[in-house]
């Protein structure tokens, strides 16, 4: 022991003694607290400024009876009923989650059917999405993009033979996607239609599907996003809106939101003008607490707001596909190809959202991740994160020899 001891004094880098490596490792954490850290703050920062962004509201005739934390107070609640909801999906297996996901797809399927039943789904500027709880409005499009990621995912794992086959492991695939994205196209919501063929086809490419088929279809689904955009002249003077929004033709009509988006990014300069002093959400830029809560971080707190939350983002994404990675590493087909799901999920509908308020794509209604205002959004956002940290824990568990 003294000799040891000794040792230790001299060479500090010398193996600890095996006690040492005992206690160490069982300090070890069992789940990925930045990851967790990472999403709270997303979410106590996004109440903040959904705070900021309507407080202005009930000074409109449409918000008239509305107090000014009527929004806050609301958000307040889907964030701690979002994090009740993420402490129970945490608790259950990977294995079940497995068992249970085509069973919650179909579910879901029915849920986007009775979204088009009259006097059942409940719409809002002329699309109809949800269905009223009369607490919360449930938006099933929301519950169809985590539940893609399970069934893809699962779907996968069982027919990891036929991948390479197109009748039998792409069109099956390819049949659900597109029962999907025909009950999203009558709401109508082109928006989640792309990020779940975003999950699909991305889940299907990591586990090994065909190239050339992957190649020919994802082609054909360009196509037909282009065909569903020309043959409707709404979305066809979007398109020429965001070519040239600062047109006259266009300022004050299609553009309109995509103009005030950019006026605030441009007030905002390098520090922006200051938490609560935004000019553009006085009523200037629609649905500011909603699409467009970028808009007013990039006002209110400038770049330097901006891209603390992209790196946010960043981080979720990134830990995603490397729990992904380690999931695969140990065999767990269907956890690893879930996790990278989540992260393909949460990294596609952040950057169409930022995308839109920047101007680099066409407006389109997506909600910002666990930031903008929203139930169904949030509470989903956070069970897919839940399942992920659940995959981490399943990982680290494995990893010290352990069962689940």
């Amino acid at each position: 022991m003294e000799w040891r001891q000794s040792l230790q004094r001299l060479l500090p880098f010398a193996a600890p003694e095996p006690q040492t490596q005992l206690v160490n490792r069982s300090r070890m954490m069992t789940y990925d607290e930045p990851l967790v850290w990472v999403t709270l703050i997303l979410m106590l920062f996004g109440m903040v400024m959904v705070y900021s962004a309507s407080i202005a509201l009930p000074d409109s005739p449409k918000y008239a009876n509305y107090k000014n934390t009527h929004f806050l107070v609301r958000q307040a609640l889907f964030v701690l009923l979002s994090i009740a909801g993420a402490a129970f999906a945490f608790r259950v297996r990977i294995e079940t989650w497995q068992k249970i996901a085509p069973y919650l797809f179909v579910a879901t399927l029915i849920l986007l059917v009775m979204v088009l039943i009259p006097y059942v789904g409940k719409g809002v500027n002329g699309a109809k999405r949800w269905i009223s709880l009369k607490v919360i409005n449930l938006q099933p499009s929301e519950l169809m993009k985590l539940f893609m990621v399970l069934y893809a995912a699962d779907y996968t794992v069982r027919k990891q033979q036929y991948m390479h086959k197109l009748t039998k492991g792409f069109l099956p695939m390819l049949a659900a996607v597109g029962l999907v994205g025909l009950l999203l196209l009558l709401e109508p919501d082109l928006g989640a239609f792309g990020v779940i063929v975003c999950i699909a086809m991305g889940i299907l490419f990591l586990g090994g599907i065909n190239g050339v088929w992957f190649g020919g279809i994802a082609a054909t689904l360009v196509g037909i996003f282009t065909m569903v955009i020309l043959l409707s002249p709404w979305r066809r003077e979007r398109i020429f809106a965001y070519l040239s929004p600062f047109d006259e033709d266009h300022a004050l009509g299609k553009a309109y939101q995509l103009t005030h988006s950019l006026i605030a990014f441009g007030r905002g300069e390098l520090f922006g003008v200051g938490l609560g002093a935004s000019v553009e959400k006085l009523h200037y830029l629609p649905e500011a607490h909603t699409d467009f809560l970028l808009a007013v971080i990039g006002e209110e707190l400038g770049f330097a707001g901006v891209l603390t939350v992209i790196l946010l983002f960043y981080f979720l994404v990134k830990r995603a596909f490397e729990i992904g990675r380690q999931a695969i590493a140990l065999d767990q087909t269907f956890a690893g190809l879930t996790a990278k799901g989540i992260g393909l999920w949460i990294g596609v509908q952040t950057f169409i959202n930022m995308g839109v308020n920047l101007g680099l794509l066409p407006t389109k209604g997506l909600t910002l991740p666990l930031m903008s205002y929203g139930g169904s959004g949030v509470m989903i956002n956070c069970v897919g994160l839940a399942i992920l940290l659940r995959i981490d824990y399943e990982n680290r568990v494995k990893m010290r020899g352990g069962r689940t």
